[in-house]
C-alpha cells in the first residue's frame, strides 16, 4: 500500500488533532508563517516535497499566524517563518527564517528521518573535502547504485567533476539530468560555475588568437585535458610533442587559463578582489 505524505493546514482548533497527538507518533515539524510572505512559499513548499520523499515519517503542519492569533502568541512567533519540531506534545526544536534544502534535510535527519544514499553523500562530501577525492566517488557511485532516484547524488557528483576540473564530464552529467534537478538551487550553482568557466575558455582563445601559436597550441593542451580528460602523454603524442615540453606548456596554459578566469569572474561577480580570487581558485581546482 502506498503510504501518504501527511501535510496539514493547521488552525487554533484543529491543533490539538494534527500536532500535539500526532508528535506522539511521528515528529511533527510545524512552519508559523504568513500567507503575504514569499519566504513562507518556499519553506512550505521544500517541507511538502519532504512530506512526499519520507511519507508517514513526520507531519508537516502549516500556521497562518494572522488566521491564528492564538497559536501565535501561545508560541511567542516574532518573525515568518518559523520552524517548530514537536515530538510527544512538547517543541523541542525551533529555527527562525528560511531554511535551505541541506539544512532541512540536516533537521530531519537530527531526528532519524533519512535516506541512506544521503548518508552516503554526506560522507562522500567529507572524503572529498579531506582530499580523498578517489574514495568519494566510489561512494558516490555505490549511492547512485543504491537509490538511482535520488538524483542529488548525481548533482554531488557534478560538483566533484567541476572541483577536478574535469568541465566536459561535469557539464555531460548535468545535462543528462532532469529539467527539474538542473533548476534546483544546487543544479543552478553548479550550471553558473560551468558557464563561467566556459566563458573563461572563451577569454582564453580571444586572448591566445592575439598572441600567436604558441598560446594557441597551450590552449589545445589544455582544451584537451579539460573537455577530454586525456593524461598529459596522451596529450604529447596527439600533437608531437615530448612529454616534458608538454608537461612545461600546460602549466603554462593553466595559468593563463586561471588569469582568463579571474578576468570573466570579476566582470560577472562583482566584489572585493579578494572573494574574486578565492571564487576563481574554486572554480579552477587543482589536477594532479
Amino acid at each position: 500500500m502506498t503510504k501518504e505524505a501527511l501535510v496539514f493546514e493547521v488552525s487554533d482548533s484543529s491543533y490539538g488533532k494534527y500536532v500535539l497527538l500526532n508528535s506522539h507518533k511521528v515528529p511533527v515539524v510545524v512552519t508559523f508563517e504568513g500567507a503575504w510572505s514569499e519566504h513562507c512559499m518556499i519553506v512550505a513548499d521544500m517541507f511538502s516535497s519532504l512530506a512526499r520523499e519520507f511519507a508517514e515519517s513526520f507531519v508537516f503542519a502549516k500556521v497562518d499566524i494572522d488566521a491564528n492569533p492564538e497559536l501565535k502568541e501561545k508560541y511567542n512567533i516574532e518573525n515568518v517563518p518559523t520552524l517548530a519540531v514537536f515530538i510527544d506534545g512538547e517543541p523541542v526544536r525551533f529555527e527562525v527564517g528560511v531554511l535551505k534544502e541541506d539544512e532541512a534535510r540536516a533537521l530531519l535527519r537530527d531526528f532519524g528521518i533519512f535516506n541512506e544514499s544521503d548518508d552516503m553523500r554526506q560522507r562522500a562530501r567529507v572524503l572529498h573535502i579531506q582530499g580523498e577525492t578517489p574514495q568519494a566517488i566510489t561512494l558516490l557511485a555505490e549511492a547512485m547504485k543504491k537509490d538511482p532516484a535520488n538524483t542529488r547524488i548525481a548533482l554531488d557528483m557534478v560538483q566533484v567533476f567541476i572541483d577536478m576540473a574535469e568541465y566536459g564530464e561535469a557539464a555531460s552529467l548535468l545535462g543528462r539530468l532532469p529539467q527539474a534537478d538542473r533548476e534546483s538551487e544546487m543544479g543552478k550553482s553548479l550550471s553558473g560555475q560551468l558557464w563561467i568557466i566556459e566563458q573563461a575558455g572563451k577569454r582564453q582563445l580571444e586572448l591566445a588568437k592575439e598572441q600567436g601559436p604558441g598560446a594557441e597550441r597551450r590552449y589545445e593542451i589544455l582544451r584537451f585535458r579539460f573537455e577530454g580528460g586525456l593524461t598529459i602523454r596522451d596529450i604529447a603524442n596527439r600533437l608531437g610533442l615530448e612529454p616534458a615540453c608538454t608537461h612545461k606548456e600546460y602549466a603554462r596554459a593553466r595559468e593563463e587559463f586561471r588569469a582568463a578566469l579571474l578576468e570573466v569572474v570579476a566582470l560577472h561577480s562583482p566584489g572585493l578582489p579578494g572573494e574574486v580570487e578565492r571564487e576563481s581558485v574554486r572554480l579552477l581546482g587543482l589536477l594532479s
